[in-house]
């Protein structure tokens, strides 16, 4: 019988009325323990399943979360999805999941499309040049930007230490001794990547080395665009001794093109990437990497985005999570290394910080 079983049908098996079956369904109203354990029992007798889309016209909301991010391909960004989804799960919610491609326009089209079907949060990892600040309006539904927040948001993000980050890779490679060093940036639109470009700057500014403005490439956080972008740093007459790429795709296709090039790493080249992705133990050699956590990223940010679907009315979060460097085998100390700078890839632990918005 199942899905064509109404509630009439129950209220009448159960001899009821119907407002007591809704109620019970519903959760609206209390109901007597007798009445609520008859209308339960008829139920499960007919195969009664209710009507999310139905209670979600009914109650202008559903238990359904929307999240978009920009890149379903990018294998750094299922494990935060992962964290996100296991939250929802827990607290009965469910995950839409909707791929950009990057391109604002269609994270505008599914802005419109989630707020339509009633979807009861957002969790938004914007698009590049992404208009999300003004289209959409705070807590309608409620939105929690992660990974990076595009200009003008003053709503809830939840972010990690890329300057950071980035400032203690590029300062290894210089404490290993490298102080010819280029960077592999990601598009100038995102600010992940500026905050990994001014993590990069700082660095060599602290150490006082000069930096080419050559030697600043940007890329566009894949591998092909690393492979080109590598193959041109590579073929300039002073080449650098090492690179940082910021993303861990990008360092693959600078792997690949010193491969072509005949230049083996790290002899030849050193590198570290960021992301800290699987397939960095198993390159050769094995990447060095900035470890970010992405799972967490994902679960954090679900479990803010549930607090304010629930009423929470605190300003606006920002909640920043600790990077680590994971040292492995692509950089070649050309010095020695402080031991306080090398830390165990398998033993170290991140940490989390957070840090209160400022309006």
């Amino acid at each position: 019988m199942g899905a064509n079983v109404t509630m009439r049908q129950i209220a009448e098996r159960a001899q009821v009325s119907i407002g007591t079956v809704s109620h019970v369904v519903n959760g609206t109203a209390r109901v007597r323990p007798k009445l609520r354990v008859r209308v339960l029992e008829t139920i499960r007798s007919l195969g009664f399943q209710p009507s999310a889309l139905a209670q979600g016209l009914r109650l202008n909301r559903t238990k359904m979360l929307g999240m978009i991010i920009p890149d379903i391909t990018n294998p750094f960004f299922p494990g935060v999805v992962r964290g996100a989804e296991d939250v929802a799960f827990k607290h009965s919610y469910r995950l839409i999941l909707c791929n950009t491609d990057n391109d604002p326009a269609k994270e505008a089209s599914y802005l419109a499309e989630l707020r339509s079907f009633r979807a009861a949060g957002l969790l938004i990892i914007p698009a590049a040049g992404s208009s999300l600040a003004s289209d959409i309006l705070p807590g309608n539904p409620p939105a929690v930007c992660l990974d990076r927040c595009p200009e003008g948001w003053t709503g809830d993000a939840v972010v990690v230490a890329n300057e950071l980050g980035a400032y203690r890779a590029t300062k290894y490679l210089i404490q290993c001794g490298h102080r010819h060093l280029a960077v592999i940036t990601g598009p100038a639109l995102l600010a992940n990547a500026v905050e990994r470009l001014n993590g990069f700057k700082r660095a060599l500014r602290e150490a006082h080395l000069p930096l080419a403005p050559e030697f600043i490439q940007e890329a566009a956080f894949n591998t092909r665009s690393g492979f080109q972008t590598a193959k041109r740093l590579l073929r300039m007459l002073p080449r650098p001794t090492a690179i940082f790429a910021c993303n861990d795709l990008m360092a693959l296709g600078v792997l690949r093109a010193a491969h072509e090039l005949r230049l083996r790493c790290p002899e030849d080249l050193s590198l570290v990437g960021f992301d800290n992705l699987e397939f960095c133990e198993y390159t050769s050699p094995a990447l060095t990497s900035v470890y970010q956590p992405d799972y967490q990223l994902g679960a954090t940010a679900a479990g803010l985005l549930l607090e304010r679907i629930k009423g929470l009315q605190d300003k606006p979060k920002r909640i920043l999570l600790e990077t680590e460097l994971k040292v492995r085998n692509s950089v070649l100390p050309l010095a020695p290394v402080p031991a306080s700078t090398v830390r165990n890839p398998r033993t170290s632990r991140n940490r989390v910080r957070k840090v209160a918005a400022r309006r």
